[in-house]
């Protein structure tokens, strides 16, 4: 790359250094680390919520098969999220924001404990940190495989430099750095996006054509938004599934609406994130699905990386760059602050006495260590992807399968109609889902829309079945389920989650 290239991507982490320095005076209080101490503006939350929602794999996997396959890569994994984060701002995001309003909690499990009991929450706390551990670090990989292809940096050095960045301005600022970084990165990306479309046009005239008409020119098939390998199936059971992971199942996503000031906007954060998705990814999307008519690759997962030191100038190829970084550190931040908060407030208290009677600032302390210490694991396993072959893709597919399982309490608990279903019905659905992804996907290989879809299907039966025929859930999950159904303006109540052993 040009010196101009390596210019822009030191400045880009110097400004991340910055802002997560500049939100270390924010943050006073355990509140203000893991929520923003309610006080994040709805717009900030909304692009905070639509960058934390995908990583690099959009300009990776995605530009793949915008490439080999066309707008399918639209239509079947971005389409979606538009339209399951607007179902989720009139569903769950306002029940959010009402749990951290009416019952003072700082992590989207907090309030399980209650809800159903302890071990259920404990349950799903601990194998979904877990997990998310694997998730992260396959990430790290990601991030510093493009820098390996782009610039020659040695894998490790490639996860030491992302990650340590993305450690010090996440632990320093908590979510408020994790939104503004990811604000930051949203202005880096669009400027990059724009640069790409510009360029690619500019390709595209050379060979006569231009953005309107050059669809007729396309391989056979790469109009067609549904394809044998992604029919219109898959796109229903898709989006049924990104519906429950994108409102509350990642757990960093629903960090953002806990943080708005009240319900309304928590709302308009989920509508602004709606939109975000269904237009943005047709930006970054546009060049590649224009890109087999200007260039060849061996391998359809480097087709972006191919268009952008092709057709950029100096300089804009290291923007394209950290626009790859962006979405990678905006969602491992993310997730970090998301474990922090749930280590912390969820999990120590159940195996510590100290924990339960941590002081304000020793809350705030351990959530800044157990930020690090997620951090520090999740470099570990990326460092030793290599040595884990096959070991961690398996267990990266086990967090997709995981998310649905884990949602479905942590969702329909929250709605009135299942105020009576309770811990049975959770941890029954919870691994009933695991099970049946193990079956689908090991032993009876029936392909990727069923392997993708059965286990939140089978835990949504599940919990909805053994919940009708046995009615345990404790007395105050009807109180909780009614309070989340209040008016947005209402005045919250001064209740508080208690943490019963």
């Amino acid at each position: 790359m040009h010196f101009l290239d390596w210019v822009v991507i030191a400045g880009y982490l110097l400004v991340m250094l910055a802002i997560g320095l500049w939100s270390y005076r924010q943050v006073t209080n355990s509140a203000d680390f893991f929520t923003a101490g309610g006080r994040m503006p709805w717009w900030l939350a909304g692009i905070s919520h639509h960058m934390s929602g995908y990583s690099a794999v959009i300009f990776v996997a995605y530009a793949g098969v915008a490439y080999d396959q066309g707008i399918v890569s639209y239509v079947v994994f971005l389409f979606p999220l538009s339209v399951a984060t607007g179902i989720g701002a009139f569903l769950f995001a306002p029940k959010w924001n009402r749990l951290r309003r009416t019952y003072d909690i700082a992590s989207p499990l907090e309030y399980l404990a209650r809800r159903f009991n302890v071990t259920t929450q404990q349950v799903l706390a601990w194998s979904g940190s877990l997990l998310k551990v694997f998730d992260v670090a396959a990430k790290w990989s990601a991030i510093a495989m493009l820098l390996t292809k782009f610039v020659g940096i040695p894998l490790i050095w490639g996860i030491l430099i992302t990650a340590t960045v993305t450690l010090v301005y996440c632990v320093v600022g908590g979510l408020w750095a994790n939104a503004l970084t990811e604000l930051g990165q949203f202005v880096i990306q669009a400027v990059a996006a724009l640069a790409m479309l510009v360029a690619v046009g500019s390709a595209l005239s050379d060979r006569g054509l231009n953005y309107l008409n050059f669809w007729s020119a396309l391989p056979e098939g790469h109009t067609s938004p549904t394809t044998s390998t992604y029919p219109a199936y898959f796109v229903l059971v898709y989006m049924l599934v990104k519906t429950f992971e994108y409102n509350g199942g990642m757990w960093n996503l629903a960090q953002r609406y806990i943080a708005t000031r009240d319900a309304t906007q928590a709302r308009n954060t989920a509508l602004l994130s709606s939109v975000l998705y269904l237009l943005w990814p047709l930006v970054l999307m546009l060049p590649m699905f224009a890109a087999p008519l200007l260039i060849q690759v061996a391998d359809t997962n480097d087709a972006y990386g191919q268009m952008a030191l092709q057709f950029l100038p100096a300089g804009l190829v290291g923007l394209v760059l950290v626009g790859f970084f962006s979405h990678t550190m905006s969602m491992a931040s993310s997730d970090a602050t998301a474990i922090a908060s749930v280590m912390t407030r969820d999990v120590l208290p159940r195996v510590s006495r100290r924990a339960r009677e941590f002081t304000d600032s020793q809350s705030l302390m351990a959530g800044r260590v157990l930020t690090v210490v997620f951090v520090l694991l999740s470099v570990i396993i990326a460092i030793n992807a290599e040595n884990l072959g096959g070991v961690l893709g398996i267990i990266i597919t086990w967090v997709g399968a995981l998310m649905g399982p884990i949602s479905i309490p942590m969702m329909l608990g929250m709605l009135r109609p299942f105020r009576w279903v309770g811990p049975t019905a959770a941890l029954t659905s919870f691994t009933g889902g695991l099970v049946t992804y193990a079956l689908m996907k090991y032993v009876w290989q029936l392909g990727d829309a069923l392997t993708v879809a059965s286990p939140v299907l089978v835990s949504m039966l599940l919990f909805v079945v053994v919940g009708a025929l046995r009615r345990d859930a404790p007395p105050a999950a009807a109180e909780i389920c009614d309070a989340l159904t209040h008016d947005p303006d209402e005045e919250p109540r001064p209740t508080r989650v208690e943490h019963t052993v």
